[in-house]
């Protein structure tokens, strides 16, 4: 468990496809104003980031609530549900329906009444112009972003990922940076305007969270970014997007 800023913890972990290849996970703790703590995503962690996750928490006692942000990610949310039998716990619609065991709050964290609860602690945001849930079930891409505004560190799970060049390359290359999630084309909706949509998404978190100096990406790194970079990242990586975007509009604009 590595404390990013005052309020801000992140605890990074294995997650293995098919049980072989690691794409890693995270969960992140945050102190409230009030001086609890929420948990962002569930993870299991080791034994060393466990011990030091419930010895700042009071043995759990003092997290108020876990907040499942990504639809996908629930593999872990029974273990954490036991280890913090008394917070609330949050999720998605499917969270609710592929983990009908534990005894989740019946708000839903994607509704902005849910939202509204951690607002003194959390700025959220859900990419526009994209399926929240995916038929395809290998499409991963939307997800509920968290901002803690205290510390102004960003929890993302899959829908920005953090490029970081191979140490052989590196002298050749960009340093790490942020892009859209490369199943981005599959992930927009089938509908005229969905492209439009995420790309004001994207403009607008880019200028509202314009101060943000580090970005925890799910399967990919813990990116400090250079002071006042945020916006000039997400709008590169929104241009490295516009074929795609460009595609969609295209196969949308065409008559049936």
């Amino acid at each position: 468990m590595q404390q990013l800023a005052k309020g801000f913890w992140t605890l990074r972990g294995d997650f293995r496809v098919a049980g072989v290849v690691n794409i890693g996970t995270q969960m992140s703790l945050v102190r409230r104003k009030n001086g609890r703590f929420l948990l962002l995503d569930s993870y299991h962690p080791d034994a060393d980031d466990l011990h030091a996750l419930l010895d700042v928490t009071e043995g759990g006692t003092a997290i108020d609530a876990v907040l499942n942000l990504h639809p996908f990610h629930t593999v872990h949310c029974e273990a954490i549900a036991r280890l913090c039998p008394n917070a609330r716990h949050f999720g998605t619609r499917r969270h609710h329906k592929e983990v009908p065991e534990i005894a989740w709050d019946p708000q839903l964290i994607e509704d902005p009444a849910s939202q509204n609860q951690f607002a003194d602690d959390l700025d959220f945001s859900i990419p526009s112009g994209l399926d929240f849930v995916s038929d395809d079930n290998k499409v991963h891409v939307s997800s509920i972003l968290a901002r803690h505004r205290r510390s102004g560190i960003v929890h993302v799970d899959d829908t920005f990922v953090v490029w970081d060049p191979p140490a052989l390359v590196e002298p050749i290359l960009p340093a790490p940076r942020l892009r859209f999630h490369p199943m981005l084309s599959k992930a927009l909706k089938k509908e005229p305007g969905a492209a439009d949509a995420f790309a004001r998404w994207a403009m607008n978190l880019a200028s509202e969270w314009a101060d943000t100096r580090i970005v925890c990406a799910a399967h990919s790194a813990v990116y400090e970014l250079e002071p006042e970079s945020f916006e000039r990242e997400v709008l590169s990586a929104l241009q490295r997007v516009e074929g795609t975007l460009d595609a969609h509009r295209a196969d949308m604009n065409t008559p049936t």
